[in-house]
């Protein structure tokens, strides 16, 4: 293998080391979380506008849902909002 080969080959497990510690900080686990809790979540368009929605700009994609969790967050002056807290969402059986 040559110098350049092996640049290329650390600079790609760089990359992917980014993108993994990206979806870690991200909360895929409360997607997993919400459907043991029995709520139908499929992924992150439960409680955001984009499916895989960007780390800087996750607040700014919420929707309804996420808004509210948010604000019982503030509310509640948590540090983290709580996938628990979706039992208390507004709205019929069709909104959980």
């Amino acid at each position: 293998m040559n110098t350049r080969t092996k640049l290329w080959g650390v600079i790609a497990v760089g990359y992917l080391a980014t993108l993994g510690l990206e979806t870690l900080t991200a909360k895929p686990l409360w997607v997993k979380k919400a459907k043991e809790l029995g709520f139908p979540a499929e992924n992150c368009l439960y409680c955001h506008t984009e499916k895989l929605p960007k780390k800087d700009k996750a607040r700014e994609q919420l929707n309804d849902r996420g808004k509210w969790l948010l604000s019982e967050k503030d509310k509640k002056k948590a540090k983290e909002a709580e996938v628990e807290w979706l039992k208390d969402y507004p709205g019929g059986k069709e909104q959980k």
